[in-house]
């Protein structure tokens, strides 16, 4: 989640979405191609990097400046309550959403989440995120966020840290405005899509590759990794780490 409910993804990413020559060639065939196999460390954002999860944070954003009804901020509340139970259909809120938006402008939400990210997401970072980045850095790793949020969200947390690679969710937009419409789903078995196509074009390794999360939707992306790590991980991915013999890592 993030500000979706109220997100422009690298190209790297965007040409993974879409339908290419490359979707004509098989990963191996694009490993290749792209040279020395390398490795990479995914990061997931809210509850992993970030301590809290930056829907709730942007809807309270919203509500502090008065553009958000309390029933709408109780919404929030439930829907968040359902990801953290990873029973909440994501693909169908993120396309309630993101309908919402139909018509408004993005230079408007490009603002606000300039002014949202400043006072409300920087500061959310865990220290033992910034040492795990810093760890995987240190060998030769690729780093990459991850995350289900848009790239209004995803990319202002990439750069503050430094991180050059990102997949997010992709708001789509013409002519400045935002048409409702998805251009691009980061969770779940999209996420594992959109990393694939991204590894493939930059030769790397996914079975090689760590990934990071705290959440059960993210199962489909933690078993296509060679080392998954479950942080703060919900109840669910809890005890299918504890099974797995996966690393359990408690970030604060």
């Amino acid at each position: 989640m993030g500000p979706l409910d109220r997100g422009t993804e690298p190209a790297s990413a965007a040409a993974v979405d879409g339908p290419g020559r490359a979707r004509a060639r098989s990963g191996r065939d694009l490993l290749s191609l792209a040279g020395p196999v390398r490795t990479a460390a995914f990061f997931d954002m809210d509850h992993t990097v970030l301590r809290k999860d930056t829907g709730m944070s942007w809807m309270r954003f919203l509500r502090r400046r008065g553009e958000l009804s309390s029933p709408a901020l109780a919404r929030a509340v439930w829907w968040s309550l359902l990801y953290k139970a990873a029973v909440l259909d994501l693909e169908a809120l993120a396309t309630r959403l993101s309908a919402g938006l139909a018509g408004e402008e993005e230079a408007e939400m490009i603002a606000k989440c300039r002014v949202w990210y400043e006072a409300d997401v920087a500061p959310m970072v865990t220290p033992a995120a910034r040492h795990a980045l810093a760890a995987h850095q240190a060998r030769g790793d690729v780093i990459v966020l991850a995350t289900g949020a848009t790239q209004y969200a995803a990319l202002a947390v990439a750069e503050g840290l430094g991180i050059e690679h990102t997949l997010c969710s992709r708001l789509e937009v013409d002519a400045g405005r935002f048409t409702g419409r998805l251009a691009a789903m980061c969770f779940g078995p999209h996420k594992v899509t959109l990393a694939e196509g991204w590894a493939a074009a930059h030769g790397i390794d996914l079975a090689r590759s760590t990934f990071y999360s705290d959440s059960y939707n993210d199962l489909p992306m933690l078993e296509r990794v060679g080392a998954a790590v479950a942080v703060n991980p919900d109840v669910r991915l809890w005890r299918h780490a504890r099974r797995s013999g996966w690393r359990i890592e408690h970030w604060a």
